[in-house]
């Protein structure tokens, strides 16, 4: 944690600049939280009408004080926060967290004196938090530097999650939610404008405490990439989980985040694609993030997803085996030995496979819980253990079923979750730390995350090795044509079609019997990309003097269109099996991005893609494929043989390397089609359009 952050988050003294006696007003909360929640620095209250606030005594000024404070709270509005905020800055203050809003969410005038205030803060070497925050809390050492209600209805207790969050209302309400399910939370930081400190830097620092066993995000847009993904390896080093919900998912939340906090919305494929590459899993909200946090902080790091179900009831074992389906939490084959084990200890009309139903037996014999668990312990196959129990009370001894599924816990270690809606029985398992959800959608819900991000987690990316920036053909127009860029893609190792491009129609004849037929024949000019619209690509070309002919057509349609008239192209005709695009862009976020899937014509309007950031090898394209709607396809259907992914692959990551080594040279990569064969056939681009940097 850097000496900065660390007047904000440990600081030996606090200045309330607007301090109030009253401790439902903003002003006042700050001081009752710190002096309640036992922070043991020195409590400053500025307000110049009182000798006395809470206790502590009140100077008229900053300058009134004894010493120069580590962190001031900005409590007064306007220009009187301005004001104040310069008086940190001349007076030595360190860190200076301004509650006032009407800065940059209200428009572009709070923008330009948002960014001027903070210039001068940087200046002086001061950090600024907000404006337009609620502030900053640290229940480790009681530095609560924030005034949120939620720290009244629902009281704190220190504990190992942190909560770092643009939003002042997200991070209460994820506070809230944490606290109701009984788990304790150290860090509750809002960021608010981000005028200087990001959810980035926030993070960074929290991920080094090194009592923090969990961290949660949210975020509307992501300031400092680079540093959230610097620690989100520093994470995965110390196997600290990060969970992100990021707003503005649609165009319609992409305004509202822009209006709430003054952020840009990030293009919500690449944030995907970026927390994938580091190894953040994304949620929808903090209801999910709260839910899974207890499973976290078990320790639980699975080694696959094979789930075993047990119940009481046969209709819940269907019902689980449907939801291990579609959470791909695939039931564990257990071995001869672990089912003669199981049915050893069940009545013979009991069921001893996966999922194991226990029947209504349970309620004559407690000890079935206890007999069954440690018989399926140690099978191999098992990874996961769900136990669901729809209907328990009177008769049955739930104190038993939760002690034995602690015990089980204990010895073997693995994820084990419970799904009991009534609470009379989910209260025994909830009190022995069994994470325990009302239905068994929370349940297997959470299972299948766990699983999954422990294996994003594990995920490395080697780096690429670097790579001479490439040679762009002389020129200043916005596009490459076609030849172009063919011929770039070619020289940096892509596999592009036969092909030659042609200044007369005695060339484009000549050029035909070189690349033989049937050909393709095809204007090129960088000022008509999109030649298909316009005519200007024939297929199927049958002879020399076809080809010959359709480019005196095709030269004489470019000078009605008034385009530069570079050539036009005779190419190979080559089929494929599947046509698939691949595209690549520089992000003004996140750099590079490269995006794979379904090509041909229809590609706007289907947009069955999946997106990757470099560095990533063959075998992270072909996880990326996976994901697609036309995923099936892939390996083969109704008797088809299995495309040729792997060329496909090695094209994607062909592409990207040259993407990556371009930075401020080229801005896109468009290359649609990439024709795949069957498996063996290869894969070979007909078309692509590179976009010079601007």
């Amino acid at each position: 944690m850097s000496d900065l952050l660390e007047s904000a988050l440990n600081p030996q003294s606090v200045a309330v600049i607007g301090a109030s006696e009253n401790i439902h007003k903003i002003g006042g909360r700050p001081i009752h939280y710190m002096q309640k929640h036992g922070f043991a620095g020195r409590i400053y209250p500025i307000n110049p009408g009182r000798d006395e606030v809470q206790g502590l005594k009140s100077y008229a000024s900053l300058a009134a004080l004894p010493e120069a404070p580590d962190l001031a709270l900005v409590i007064v509005g306007g220009d009187k926060a301005v004001a104040a905020v310069d008086e940190c800055a001349a007076r030595g203050v360190k860190s200076a967290v301004v509650i006032a809003s009407g800065f940059g969410e209200a428009g572009e005038e709070g923008r330009e004196v948002q960014q001027a205030m903070t210039a001068r803060a940087r200046a002086a070497g001061m950090r600024l938090y907000g404006p337009n925050t609620q502030g900053l809390a640290n229940f480790g050492n009681g530095a609560i530097a924030g005034f949120s209600t939620m720290f009244v209805e629902v009281p704190p207790a220190d504990g190992p999650i942190g909560v770092v969050s643009q939003s002042g209302g997200m991070s209460a309400m994820a506070y809230g939610l944490l606290r109701g399910r009984g788990l304790g939370v150290r860090h509750v930081h809002a960021t608010g404008n981000e005028a200087d400190v990001t959810v980035s830097d926030l993070a960074w620092a929290v991920a080094h405490d090194p009592d923090v066993k969990l961290l949660l995000l949210y975020l509307e847009n992501i300031a400092n990439p680079e540093l959230l993904a610097r620690t989100a390896a520093y994470a995965r080093e110390r196997d600290l989980p990060i969970i992100a919900v990021k707003a503005g998912r649609s165009e319609s939340g992409q305004k509202a985040a822009s209006s709430h906090t003054g952020s840009l919305a990030n293009e919500d494929r690449a944030v995907d694609a970026f927390f994938r590459h580091h190894g953040i899993w994304r949620v929808r909200d903090p209801h999910a993030q709260a839910l899974a946090a207890e499973a976290y902080l078990k320790g639980w790091r699975p080694e696959g997803r094979r789930l075993v179900v047990i119940s009481n009831s046969g209709a819940s074992c269907v019902m689980g085996a449907d939801a291990s389906e579609e959470f791909g939490l695939p039931l564990a084959a257990l071995s001869a030995q672990t089912r003669q084990g199981v049915a050893d200890r069940l009545p013979g009309f009991a069921t001893a496979t996966n999922p194991i139903d226990i029947t209504a037996a349970l309620l004559s014999n407690s000890g079935l819980f206890g007999d069954v668990l440690p018989a399926v312990a140690q099978d191999p196959a098992a990874d996961l253990f769900f136990i669901n129990i729809p209907v328990a009370g009177a008769g049955y001894d739930v104190e038993a079923f939760a002690a034995d599924t602690a015990k089980f816990e204990a010895a073997t270690g693995k994820p084990v979750v419970v799904a009991a809606w009534q609470e009379s029985v989910a209260a025994p398992f909830k009190a022995r730390g069994i994470p325990t959800f009302a239905n068994e959608t929370q349940a297997l819900g959470v299972l299948a995350q766990l699983a999954s991000h422990t294996a994003l987690m594990r995920q490395s990316h080697a780096p690429w090795p670097p790579a001479q920036p490439p040679s762009l053909p002389e020129g200043s127009g916005r596009f490459l044509n076609e030849a172009q860029s063919l011929d770039l893609l070619a020289a940096h190792g892509v596999p592009v079609v036969a092909h030659r491009l042609c200044r007369s129609a005695a060339e484009a004849r000549d050029a035909w019997g070189v690349v033989g037929g049937p050909a393709v024949v095809k204007a090129c000019s960088a000022d008509v990309p999109h030649k298909s619209e316009h005519g200007l690509v024939a297929l199927r070309v049958e002879s020399a003097e076809a080809a010959g002919a359709l480019f005196d057509a095709q030269w004489a349609k470019l000078a009605e269109l008034g385009a530069a008239r570079e050539g036009v192209i005779v190419a190979a005709m080559h089929k494929g099996r599947h046509e698939f695009m691949v595209g690549a862009r520089q992000d003004p976020v996140f750099g590079p991005v490269v995006v794979v899937g379904d090509g041909g014509k229809y590609v706007e309007a289907l947009q069955d893609v999946a997106v990757l950031l470099p560095p990533f090898a063959a075998a992270d394209v072909k996880a990326a494929l996976k994901t697609l709607r036309i995923a099936p396809l892939l390996e083969g259907v109704r008797g088809e043989p299995p495309l040729d992914v792997d060329a496909l692959a090695e094209v994607v990551v062909a592409v990207g390397r040259l993407m990556a080594s371009a930075p401020g040279r080229i801005a896109s990569i468009d290359v649609n089609p990439v024709m795949v064969g069957t498996r063996g056939e290869g894969a070979m681009v007909v078309d692509a359009l590179v976009e010079r940097a601007a």
